[in-house]
């Protein structure tokens, strides 16, 4: 499968690594933060130098009980981002995880190759314009609620089928507008109870028959250390537990905090399975 991402081909035939750089002081690994230029190349030329097939840069913590930053304040965070993407012609493709459309508006260039959206445009219907305008790739995660108030009491007929539910609506909508490269995130930890990922991660390959690519965001979560009584920075070992779950289960994309032992989990399932 190949997704372009603003004329970049994305090749989906083996798994790929995303690699989480937060440009916040907030999000929930503290590892993964970058609020400097400086800070932002280390991270970028370590997770290249790990395998990296995707940089996913995020201004605004989406962590459970996250406030929602102004526009102004999420642009002045991505400017510099914007700059570095420029002045280092990145190989890989460079994903934005945003929501609203003025903010893309006001520091797009042309080698931004996805949009990374937890809304899935419920927060602004707009942004499907500029998706449209520039041929980008299109990840959409399901959401119960918003961060600030997702996880306070989430409940479900039968997560699965309603996420499925969720995510044929949307691909109805985008399929009509001719948006086509898109990639299909259940959210896990957005809006559901530890059962609830669980569930999810079990039958993760249900939404194979959707026939769009799938995005595993399990590293380092709630639904791992909470489970393990353990702090996230002590997750590692679990999440590659589930990340190689999740590749059996059909998972096209891994979103991760540590490239390197993402890559290696994706080299032996490749040897065990393709």
């Amino acid at each position: 499968m190949l997704l372009n991402c603003n004329g970049k081909l994305l090749d989906l035939s083996t798994p790929k690594v995303m690699g989480i750089i937060n440009v916040t002081p907030d999000s929930f690994v503290e590892s993964s933060r970058a609020m400097t230029k400086d800070s932002m190349k280390i991270q970028i030329d370590k997770m290249l130098d790990e395998g990296a097939d995707i940089l996913d840069f995020g201004a605004m913590s989406s962590r459970p009980g996250a406030k929602e930053i102004s526009i102004d304040e999420e642009v002045k965070r991505l400017i510099p981002v914007i700059e570095i993407i420029e002045e280092m012609d990145l190989d890989c493709i460079i994903s934005l995880d945003l929501y609203r459309s003025k903010v893309l508006s006001e520091i797009y260039c042309d080698k931004i190759g996805m949009i990374n959206d937890i809304t899935a445009w419920n927060a602004d219907p707009q942004l499907l314009e500029m998706l449209l305008s520039h041929k980008m790739a299109y990840c959409i995660m399901h959401m119960q609620g918003m961060p600030i108030n997702m996880q306070n009491d989430p409940r479900y007929d039968q997560v699965v089928m309603d996420i499925m539910k969720f995510f044929i609506k949307k691909l109805e909508r985008l399929v009509q507008l001719g948006i086509n490269d898109v990639i299909l995130d259940p959210g896990f930890g957005f809006g559901k109870s530890i059962e609830d990922n669980y569930e999810i991660l079990r039958k993760l390959s249900t939404f194979k028959i959707l026939e769009c690519p799938i995005l595993a965001g399990l590293s380092r979560k709630s639904m791992i250390y909470k489970l393990l009584d353990i702090a996230p920075e002590y997750a590692l070992n679990g999440t590659t537990a589930l990340h190689m779950i999740a590749l059996e289960q059909g998972a096209s994309i891994l979103r991760v905090h540590d490239v390197g032992a993402a890559k290696e989990c994706i080299k032996l399932y490749t040897q065990l399975y393709q």
